[in-house]
């Protein structure tokens, strides 16, 4: 009990604690828990997963992999997916077939797996995965084309590719539960147990949709009932056939996300705080499983394989499934290339590694190891050369963080046009057509909607933007936004106007929920009004070696205050009533200032001081 107890610890820390190290440094998170696994396991021995747990082994992990399964399924929204074009569809209709004929042939004929297990592992290889697709566009900045491609393929043929999986696991077992049986002996019942595992996800999704939004759980209940549905979903169903529990989840996964349940979208950080931690998880106990007998399959033939699987399997199946599609040259030959694998891949080949042995497959045992090697490869492979292949098809988008500015007034359109002359992407949003006539007619990009609609996730990308400024003329609609936001974006990029509450004042909003207050001093809506009526601009300052913060300080106009510095990589950083960034030469700062300035007028050229007027109502 005590040595299961210090495994359980020691996974959780060494899964978080590269998830951690992920974010602080760029670094991809999955290969960092392949080396903490690995290191942990085969190389020290600190955790033996199958002595710790022996027979709960198994269904631990296929309970993580199920309850991964349906995360992913909660992703798959079909009325956003409208919105990506034909490209994705004809990825899943024609690539996943053509994916997996070409990797079953790849499997047998290159990487010497017999046909069972090559056939599975290759129905398992058409996923791709969010888990590293979404880091990697983050990262490299991508045209909205290619990127909605390559986002909604991981997101789609991830439940597909496990249930590609699940069909030849229960195909190649009832052939040797029943030797000589012909196709039309054994694929019948395996549809029929498909169809009854799917009806069984489906009535469980009616029942969630049916009694969330009446109350008939209370709110406190909602995400232990939503998760002990799905691992019973998933258990019962099992029982009607051997892994059908995957496809009972699955389903059920995507016709919540189709139902539109809103009481389903507050647990949603909580789902994916489920799935994070799932994942760690899931990772370092399977990349601390493995032995030398699994990796001793590493030979050269795997890596021909891998080869193949690089630069013919994925680039031939995605010019045949693109073929006479509207996508162009250029973007088909970049999504040829990009297809880094995840956790899906790694977490099913650990389930049915398992299952194979026990059915008479041995060559079921290396594919823990074969699914890390790919892993590994594809994310290296593609993860260090996404930004030089972007380039060099024209298909790179606009590297600058992106600046989302929530209310149309004068002064967020003058603030947008100051950013927007400093090349930063921004968007102004509004649910007024009217209040967004001046960014029309300024030329500056805008959306007409209300930011908190459902509706806006599926026709606004926000990929592009990194920082929120909510500056609507009500500061509670604001803290809304903000509140809404943070988990999205990250509550240290979110910001509103106003000045943060006293903790005690219990009469104001909990500075639990709001944004970051804009502003040193915490200049509120009627505040910049009033200012701005009386010919307040915004200023932008570049600093330099020669001429630095202080400098600039001299320069500003009494009474003016400190907003933001731009930085040479155009990430933004806000001057807040908590937070003053370091200022470094090369940054601009911008500055919300009277119009008289304190210099003279042949000073301020020298010193590089330059103001914008804001534009009149």
């Amino acid at each position: 009990m005590q040595e299961q107890g210090l495994v359980i610890a020691l996974v959780g820390v060494l899964g978080i604690g590269a998830q951690w190290i992920a974010w602080r440094t760029g670094w991809p998170a999955i290969v960092l828990m392949l080396a903490a696994g690995f290191l942990a396991g085969p190389i020290l021995g600190v955790i033996d997963p199958e002595h710790a747990f022996g027979d709960l082994l198994e269904p631990m992990v296929a309970i993580g992999v199920a309850l991964i399964l349906f995360e992913g399924g909660l992703s798959l929204d079909l009325r956003e997916l409208r919105h990506a074009g034909d490209g994705v569809w004809r990825l899943v209709i024609f690539g996943v077939p053509i994916g997996w004929l070409l990797g079953s042939f790849a499997g047998y004929y290159v990487a010497g797996l017999v046909w069972p297990v090559a056939i599975l592992f290759a129905g398992i290889l058409v996923v791709t995965g969010p888990t590293v697709v979404l880091p990697l566009l983050r990262q490299s900045s991508v045209q909205p084309r290619p990127a909605a491609i390559l986002k909604w393929e991981a997101i789609v043929n991830d439940p597909i590719g496990a249930l590609c999986a699940v069909i030849a696991y229960e195909y190649f077992r009832m052939l040797a539960e029943t030797p000589g049986a012909t196709v039309f002996e054994v694929v019948p019942p395996l549809i029929i147990a498909a169809v009854l595992a799917g009806g069984i996800g489906y009535v469980a999704a009616l029942f969630i949709a049916w009694s969330f939004p009446r109350g008939l759980i209370p709110e406190f209940l909602k995400v232990p009932v939503l998760l002990t549905m799905v691992i019973g979903v998933f258990v019962a169903s099992n029982l009607i056939e051997h892994e059908a529990g995957l496809v009972a989840v699955t389903v059920m996964g995507i016709a919540l996300a189709n139902m539109n349940v809103t009481s389903l979208r507050s647990i949603h950080p909580f789902k994916q705080n489920i799935a994070v931690l799932l994942v760690s998880g899931i990772f370092i106990v399977l990349s601390a499983s493995l032995d030398a007998e699994q990796l001793s399959y590493l030979n050269w033939r795997f890596g021909l394989f891998l080869l193949a699987l690089l630069f013919l399997v994925r680039p031939l199946t995605i010019l045949a499934s693109l073929l006479f599609s509207s996508v162009p040259w250029n973007e088909r030959l970049f999504l040829a290339w990009i297809a880094p694998r995840g956790i899906v891949l790694v977490a099913i080949s650990g389930l049915f590694a398992l299952r194979l042995s026990d059915i008479g497959y041995s060559d079921g045992n290396v594919l823990i190891g074969l699914s890390f090697a790919v892993v590994v490869a594809t994310i290296v492979a593609h993860g260090f050369t996404v930004d030089l292949v972007a380039r060099w098809l024209g298909v790179k988008g606009n590297e600058r963080p992106g600046l989302i500015i929530v209310g149309s007034t004068p002064w967020t359109i003058a603030l947008a046009q100051q950013m927007h002359a400093l090349k930063t992407p921004v968007m102004v949003v509004d649910g007024s057509w009217q209040r967004l006539a001046p960014a029309r007619r300024a030329g500056l990009p805008y959306y007409h909607g209300e930011i908190l609609n459902e509706a806006t996730e599926h026709n606004l990308d926000l990929t592009p933007y990194q920082v929120l400024v909510a500056a609507t003329d009500n500061e509670a609609y604001n803290t809304l936004v903000c509140n809404e936001f943070a988990y999205e974006i990250g509550r240290d990029t979110v910001y509103q106007l106003g000045e943060a509450a006293d903790e005690d004042d219990k009469r104001a909003i909990p500075p639990s929920l709001r944004g970051r207050a804009l502003f040193e001093s915490g200049f509120g809506v009627a505040d910049v009004n009033a200012l701005q009526a009386q010919g307040w601009i915004f200023r932008k300052t570049k600093l330099s070696e020669e001429f630095d913060f202080d400098d600039a300080q001299e320069l500003l106009p009494e009474g003016g205050h400190l907003l933001l510095l731009l930085r040479k990589n155009g990430n933004l950083r806000f001057f807040t009533h908590a937070a003053r960034p370091d200022p470094r030469a090369g940054d601009t700062v911008i500055s919300f200032t009277p119009p008289k300035k304190r210099a003279t007028s042949e000073e301020a050229p020298k010193n590089g001081g330059e103001g914008a007027q804001v534009q009149p109502a």
